[in-house]
């Protein structure tokens, strides 16, 4: 009876040491004597103790950050640039037999990358094009993780340092365009100024009365704040009169 006993415990122990919980972002990797016999998961599963061994393996999608690297651009200029590499596992087999450690290896294969393909491109199209960069990186360490049934889903250059000295260039080159932007408005502005200049030049030629009346319009607002005495010239006057005549006629008329 006690033999019996202690073998029903003894059994009863080994059955629910050999149950397992998978969650639903998880899946085992089952090894039967040291061969891989398949996946199990998510939910309850059952492994034989002894003769089955299980490896969990997570299909979230895991947020990877790229250390800060320098890196020397195409133009030989020196730059310290991190990222961060989205990637998820697809296929939790081939992440358990084909590659010892892929957390490290995705991590290493990132640095190496965006080393290589940053190197390739001068400052001006690193930070011009920084989405066709990422894109790039993107696929080639996509291309390296697909044999350990890793999908890398995306890269993103995320922090940029340049050199103090080639910030104030940077700064300088910004200051001098804003510069020219303003030169060549100011320019357009006084073209304009001198085309409608020269219009009301020529209307002024046809009419030269017009040209007596907007001075004595000119005298008026000049005289708006305070008393002024102005004199006018008699040859100034006589073409007034002449302009009041003018005037006068064609009321009449």
């Amino acid at each position: 009876m006690d033999i019996t006993y202690i073998i029903g415990i003894a059994v009863v122990i080994i059955f629910f040491y050999s149950l397992r919980v998978i969650k639903e972002y998880e899946r085992g990797v089952i090894f039967f004597l040291g061969k891989a016999t398949g996946i199990r998961g998510p939910g309850l599963i059952v492994v034989i103790p002894i003769f089955e061994k299980m490896t969990r393996v997570m299909l979230r999608t895991i947020t990877m950050n790229i250390p800060a690297q320098k890196i020397i651009t195409k133009d030989n200029v020196s730059i310290d640039i991190a990222a961060v590499a989205y990637y998820k596992i697809v296929d939790p087999m081939k992440s358990v037999i084909s590659i010892e450690n892929i957390y490290d290896a995705v991590n290493q294969i990132s640095q190496t990358t965006v080393r290589n393909i940053v190197g390739q491109f001068s400052l001006d199209q690193l930070l011009s094009k920084t989405a066709d960069i990422n894109m790039q990186i993107k696929n080639v360490i996509d291309t390296h993780t697909e044999p350990w049934g890793a999908e890398v889903t995306a890269v993103e250059i995320k922090d940029i340092v340049l050199p103090d000295n080639m910030q104030r260039a940077m700064a300088k080159e910004a200051e001098a365009e804003r510069e020219r932007r303003a030169k060549i408005v100011a320019a357009e502005g006084e073209m304009q100024a001198s085309a409608k200049l020269a219009e009301a030049a020529d209307i002024m030629a046809a009419h030269p009365v017009a040209l007596q009346l907007r001075t004595l319009q000119t005298m008026a607002e000049i005289s708006v704040e305070k008393n002024s005495t102005i004199i006018f010239p008699a040859q100034f006057m006589t073409t007034v009169q002449e302009a009041m005549k003018m005037i006068s006629a064609d009321n009449i008329k």
